[in-house]
């Protein structure tokens, strides 16, 4: 699972599992990754759910 970040500035990739981690980055700076890594580590549950429901999986 993962899902992606967009932004005027770039756009990243973040795997959802094991660990939130980033996968990807095109031009996002680096404290600008650090705090969507906080909020999806904040919302994982949610995300999580969203994600399943999404794709029925």
């Amino acid at each position: 699972m993962h899902v992606h970040v967009s932004s005027p500035d770039g756009e990243a990739k973040f795997w959802l599992e094991p660990i939130v981690a980033m996968a990807q980055n095109y031009g996002l700076p680096s404290n600008q990754l650090k705090e969507i890594q906080r909020f999806i580590e904040d919302r994982y549950h949610e995300i999580i759910k969203a994600w399943k429901k999404h794709f029925k999986g």
